[in-house]
């Protein structure tokens, strides 16, 4: 009876503090990252495409174009795994994911200059494709958030964390940070 006692007791104490908690907190955000990474080529696949139409109406706009498609190779070519996620990665790939988008900020701006590209059913359709995909790195990012979150607690918070220091060893592991906080932080001035 005792040995029932004291197998019930470790079952228990394994399942719900933590020993099992750990590894699945860490796949969910291996897979959350996944997905982040996941639209963000998504957002990548469509840039040439955007490309291609705004080149047909703005020849002239080359820089705008050339600038978006370097931000888009330099933002293709940084590949973080969630494994290998630490700070100075993150922050990397944030940098270089805000050049992107700047440059896509831009390229949008150029579009404004000729009516007739706006009127493209080719560059309406891509620019419709490529405001839902920047909704859904919202939506993935923010689900990253959560995650890292919920995985941080238990790494941090006992009794999970004791599990963690006794069998596991995991790491806290970094958030999405705001870029420019201080431009963030500042209210926009509007002018009419």
């Amino acid at each position: 009876m005792q040995k029932i006692i004291i197998a019930t007791l470790i079952i228990f104490m394994t399942t719900s503090c933590g020993l099992q908690s750990l590894p699945k907190a860490n796949n969910e955000v291996e897979a959350s990252w996944a997905e982040v990474q996941n639209q963000y080529k998504r957002r990548a696949d469509l840039i040439p495409n955007l490309v291609e139409v705004v080149k047909g109406y703005a020849s002239h706009e080359k820089e705008t174009l050339e600038s978006v498609i370097a931000a888009r190779a330099k933002a293709t070519s940084i590949n973080v795994n969630a494994q290998d996620l630490n700070p100075e990665k993150l922050k990397e790939f944030q940098a270089a994911q805000g050049q992107l988008s700047q440059a896509l900020g831009r390229l949008m701006v150029v579009s404004e200059r000729y009516p007739e590209l706006k009127a493209n059913e080719n560059f309406k359709d891509l620019q419709v494709q490529l405001e839902g995909t920047e909704n859904r790195i919202t939506i993935a990012r923010n689900r990253y958030i959560g995650t890292i979150k919920e995985y941080n607690n238990l790494v941090t918070v006992p009794p999970t964390s004791w599990f963690n220091s006794l069998f596991y060893h995991y790491d806290k592991k970094p958030q999405f940070e705001v870029e420019n906080l201080e431009k963030v932080q500042d209210a926009p001035e509007v002018k009419f």
